[in-house]
């Protein structure tokens, strides 16, 4: 999933994944399973040099993916992803920035 650059969030932003069953956060290894702008609980994700945030949603992090734009998926157990900006922006109401959609990579 690549967030555009300039994530609408005057504090910070945060990419959680929940569990479909359970409606809680996807339970996995990676203790918590999200992706941000903050460095806790986990490493801020990385923006790329066009300031796009790419977050790379599998069971194991791929290769030369930065530990805080990785976020550990189950095999087989379904989920969902929530995009939080706290303190958003104008473009996130006006809907002039959009992120993008989960895309599968093989």
């Amino acid at each position: 999933m690549t967030l555009p650059p300039d994530i609408p969030a005057a504090r910070f932003w945060s990419l959680t994944l929940y569990d479909n069953g359970t409606r809680s956060m996807l339970q996995t290894p990676q203790r918590f399973p999200r992706a941000g702008s903050q460095s806790y609980p986990t490493p801020a994700a990385e923006a790329a040099a066009d300031g796009s945030t790419t977050v790379h949603l599998a069971p194991e992090k791929p290769d030369g993916v930065a530990d805080g734009n990785w976020i550990q998926t189950m095999p087989g157990k379904g989920y969902f992803v929530i995009l939080r900006c706290y303190s958003p922006l104008a473009s996130f109401f006006d809907k002039t920035w959009r992120p993008g959609e989960v895309e599968r990579v093989r």
